[in-house]
């Protein structure tokens, strides 16, 4: 269990989001269960001991898709840092966070990836422009998997 201790509630929940977010990057498959506390708010998650043989062939084929793209493909990739269901717009209905066409700096919120009923930002690692979204709304994606390539902005 990690113990988290902060000030306000916005900065509980904020602290809470990140560690699992940090949690479930850093896990080579989905977890089972994990309890993250921070004084009242506490994130319960559990990993079983061992994959299940789908997760393991979605993860081996999650990490093959950068090298099968295409040579002729620009820029560079936006990729999920957790499992989840990717989502492009903050609620049903609104617009999405970014379009094809759009400039993205780094640390914008460009998708949500949802897991276990947390809503994670997704955020640009880095400046581009959006030339393709790789995933539908409201698809499962994993650990790795590409959503969104970037190209460099003319200068």
């Amino acid at each position: 269990m990690i113990e988290l201790h902060h000030g306000g509630l916005d900065d509980v929940l904020t602290s809470v989001q990140r560690t699992a977010a940090d949690l479930l990057a850093r896990s080579p498959h989905a977890p089972a269960s994990l309890t993250v506390r921070a004084g009242v708010v506490a994130v319960e998650m559990t990993w079983a001991a061992t994959p299940a043989p789908a997760a393991v062939a979605a993860a081996a084929a999650s990490q093959t898709v950068p090298a099968a793209a295409p040579a002729a493909a620009i820029g560079t990739v936006l990729a999920a840092s957790t499992v989840g269901v990717f989502y492009r717009s903050p609620s049903p209905g609104a617009a999405p966070f970014v379009k094809e066409g759009d400039q993205v700096v780094p640390g914008q919120q460009v998708a949500i990836i949802e897991a276990m009923k947390l809503m994670l930002p997704v955020e640009a690692d880095k400046p581009g422009r959006v030339v393709e979204v790789l995933v539908k709304d409201g698809a499962s994606v994993e650990f790795g998997q590409p959503l969104f390539r970037l190209a460099p902005i003319d200068s």
